[in-house]
């Protein structure tokens, strides 16, 4: 439906048998899948296990809209005024962004391009939420509006009821380390309370913090890395059991911690989006091994495919997809529940209205 899907014909890394995923969710249990040992001839290429179409969805994308340049850049005194935005997009070598109309039009085409049915876009900076309102508007069918929100500012409720109600915006991104707040205080519950009156999602970045865009343009980036702590998250997620919470990057780093609290709170979701980097910090592991502990804590209902895309000439990451294509193959996991990551899941969360 929406251009050639990347899914059709990604190669399958896993040479030899691959274990099953054991359940740990269930005690005793052990759900098997099977994996292809022998290949499947597709469009002339024999090192295919066969053709495989499915819809997919991205959970996790940036939308890097001129007021989010403009606001990021505020402070910078070697900037001018005038066509701000444009000379920041020079400096780091990026397409002007444009009208927001006209970069959700941008966008809508690169998911055509690439095959994706649907993409969270994020207002990357708090008070760009009404650059996103206006791409949901335009895509209403392609787009759900996530906004970053500092709930260490004042009128949490006022601002909350603005984007989730009038704005009709459906994710609270909340990035601790950054704006300085603890998961499990009466700031961090008050957005919880919020969105579970609007049926929001709460996105939570926990672990390590690193923002590109800031280290290109020498901006400062004093972030407390102990705050992004999903233990404190499954205290508050536990308080709001109604309340839906992704976790970006697997936890970027506190990946058993992530796990634990997946584990006492049903209501966290896993995202797997961007590159993943934070593997460093675990001598040895690897992505399929990563999805393979992912998948038997939190099961395949509660992982959600993302990219972590963000500007433009790079667009939309397919290797992203090709990697974690091929880590779900080798992990032996299912067609259907392949399926449920790259789509199904993102589908059920956010229903189109």
């Amino acid at each position: 439906m929406y251009g050639s899907n990347p899914l059709q014909g990604v190669k399958d890394r896993a040479a030899a048998d691959v274990p099953g995923v054991q359940d740990l969710r269930d005690a005793g249990e052990r759900r098997e899948h099977a994996v292809p040992k022998k290949a499947v001839r597709i469009r002339d290429e024999a090192d295919y296990d066969g053709v495989l179409i499915m819809r997919l969805c991205d959970v996790h994308c940036h939308f890097f809209s001129t007021r989010f340049l403009e606001i990021l850049t505020g402070g910078l005194p070697d900037l001018p005024e005038a066509d701000r935005a444009l000379e920041v997009s020079h400096r780091l070598g990026w397409d002007f962004p444009g009208s927001a109309d006209g970069l959700a039009d941008r966008w809508a085409a690169e998911l055509d391009r690439h095959g994706v049915a649907r993409a969270a876009i994020i207002a990357s900076i708090p008070g760009d939420e009404d650059s996103v309102a206006a791409a949901v508007r335009r895509h209403p069918s392609r787009f759900v509006g996530f906004f970053m929100f500092n709930p260490t500012q004042g009128d949490v409720g006022g601002r909350l009821r603005r984007a989730l109600g009038e704005l009709r915006l459906r994710g609270i991104c909340l990035f601790p380390a950054m704006h300085g707040y603890r998961l499990d205080e009466e700031r961090a519950r008050d957005v919880f309370a919020a969105a579970a009156v609007h049926n929001a999602v709460v996105f939570v970045h926990c672990g390590v913090l690193t923002v590109g865009v800031r280290k290109k343009l020498g901006l400062p980036s004093p972030f407390d890395l102990r705050l992004g702590d999903p233990l404190a998250l499954a205290t508050t997620a536990a308080r709001f059991p109604q309340v839906r919470v992704i976790v970006p990057h697997f936890g970027a780093g506190q990946f058993r911690e992530l796990l634990m609290a997946v584990d006492h709170s049903p209501n966290i979701h896993i995202d797997s989006s961007s590159s993943n980097s934070w593997m460093k910090y675990y001598p040895g592991l690897t992505l399929d091994a990563v999805f393979r502990q992912a998948l038997a804590v939190a099961g395949p209902e509660r992982v959600l495919f993302g990219t972590d895309s963000s500007f433009f000439p790079r667009g939309w990451q397919q290797p992203i997809l090709a990697a974690q294509d091929a880590a779900l193959r080798a992990a032996g996991v299912s067609d259907e529940d392949r399926a449920k990551i790259f789509g199904g899941n993102f589908d059920r969360l956010f229903p189109l209205s």
